[in-house]
């Protein structure tokens, strides 16, 4: 997990074109989704977060974004994952 405080714009854009970093949290509400997601871009940056596969989201006990991943949030809030 990476927090977005603490990485350069730099460092991020390549991570991101390089495939390093996929997924985007937001570590005060435990909530993790797609970097495209419109609710994920308008977090603080100060609570932004960012993984590189969604198996380390979950390990963080982060939960899917209902908004951009609605079939993984149904199963999380169906307790499946």
């Amino acid at each position: 997990m990476i927090q977005h405080i603490e990485i350069s714009d730099i460092s991020l854009r390549s991570k991101i074109k390089n495939r390093e970093i996929s997924f985007g949290g937001n570590k005060k509400l435990k909530i993790y989704g797609l970097l495209s997601c419109k609710s994920g871009k308008r977090m603080k940056q100060a609570n932004r977060v960012f993984f590189s596969s969604e198996q380390e989201a979950i390990e963080k006990q982060f939960r899917p974004c209902g908004h951009c991943m609605k079939t993984e949030y149904k199963k999380w809030k169906d307790g499946l994952i």
